[in-house]
């Protein structure tokens, strides 16, 4: 849909300007002509099938360009990455770019069925996202240190007390005393009286709350394992044993998506689910018989 209202194109340019400048493909294409011969045969290289190169090792791009690794790593450079991972996870991006960053391109012209494709169109492709680059590694450490645990304390702030809130009503299912504190204080209070065989979720999405790190850091010092569950390489993980990242694609400027919210809550769904999968049979019994029970009282509605 057009506009000829100038305020709402001139925003339009604006924003795909910056969406370009934020794509990295096209900036791969831009700088193609003034980069060293050597430097633009990795370049070709990945434009020729960047879903492929975004899968390779550094070994593997320089062997595959016909170049050396430290012309892989100066080609990353070049175009706006800090190192290999850097270009790898940009490049991931912009291979989503035309769904993910739909949010942004959502404007005051669009009619209500356009909103809601690129509102579903975003959350798809995030959550792909997500899917593609969680660490199965640190998946299977923090499952480990439930099974292992006398006592999970799930803690956030805001939107990520939401999360916390959710794994409360899980956990305490396949036999593990489960707490979740939102308040400040009862943060603060609940990780000075952890100790070992405890275990802290931290959820915070940007990673950098000043109390989540607190009661954390707390935790930690008196013996609990920490596992932080987070949407950002951030402080949060420097006191943290274990670190589940959990990136998304969202962008906050003009509203606050629920994204990273939905990607955190599938996250304690993957955590619960194989931890009750890991029981003993007769715990699992248990919970089947107490779904029946629930079952039962919502067909009759009687107590």
């Amino acid at each position: 849909m057009s506009s000829s209202n100038p305020d709402v194109v001139l925003l339009q340019n604006e924003r795909a300007a910056q969406l370009s400048t934020n794509n990295l493909i096209e900036i791969i294409k831009q700088s193609l002509p003034g980069l060293r011969k050597s430097d633009r045969k990795v370049a070709e290289t990945i434009l020729r099938n960047p879903s492929k190169a975004t899968e390779m090792k550094l070994a593997e791009l320089a062997r595959a360009s016909g170049v050396s690794e430290p012309t892989v790593v100066r080609f990353c450079n070049s175009v706006r990455c800090v190192g290999f991972q850097d270009m790898r996870l940009k490049l991931a991006k912009s291979l989503a770019f035309g769904l993910s960053t739909s949010h942004v391109a959502i404007s005051e012209v669009d009619a209500l069925h356009e909103v809601v494709n690129k509102i579903f169109d975003f959350n798809l492709t995030s959550l792909d996202w997500v899917r593609t680059n969680l660490n199965v590694p640190e998946l299977e450490r923090a499952v480990e240190a439930i099974m292992a645990s006398k006592s999970l304390h799930f803690i956030g702030l805001g939107a990520s007390a939401i999360v916390a809130q959710d794994a409360q009503q899980k956990f305490p299912l396949f036999g593990v005393a489960t707490h979740a504190s939102v308040d400040i204080h009862q943060m603060l209070i609940a990780a000075s009286m952890m100790g070992e065989g405890d275990v802290l979720f931290a959820v915070s999405n940007s990673g950098n709350t000043r109390e989540v790190i607190q009661a954390t850091r707390h935790a930690k010092q008196r013996g609990a394992t920490t596992v932080a569950i987070t949407g950002a390489n951030s402080p949060l993980l420097r006191h943290c044993d274990i670190g589940l990242l959990v990136e998304t694609l969202e962008n906050t400027d003009d509203y606050t998506p629920t994204i990273s919210r939905v990607a955190a809550l599938v996250v304690i769904d993957i955590l619960s689910t194989v931890v009750a999968l890991r029981r003993e049979p007769e715990e699992r019994h248990k919970v089947m018989e107490m779904k029946r029970y629930i079952a039962d009282v919502r067909a009759t509605g009687v107590i």
